[in-house]
């Protein structure tokens, strides 16, 4: 009965590991997707409004900024 328990508890225990390490997998491909889809947005208004590489400039740094924001408003949030 008691060998029953620990696997349990040895279950739970892996269950709670891999959440909590999925919860910070998904912050790599988050930071990337918000920097390149903000990248190819400045492209496209570039050539739509002929400026360029102002557009590109200001929407890759506004991606990166906003990609930092929430990967550290996340990775504090954890910390709790």
């Amino acid at each position: 009965m008691t060998k029953r328990i620990d696997q349990t508890d040895d279950n739970s225990k892996q269950e709670q590991k891999y959440g909590d390490i999925g919860n910070y997998l998904g912050l790599g491909l988050q930071l990337a997707v918000t920097v390149g889809v903000m990248v190819f947005v400045g492209i496209w208004l570039d050539n739509k409004f002929n400026t360029s590489p102002w557009m590109t400039l200001g929407c890759s740094f506004f991606g990166i900024m906003a990609a930092l924001y929430s990967f550290i408003k996340t990775v504090l949030k954890s910390g709790k």
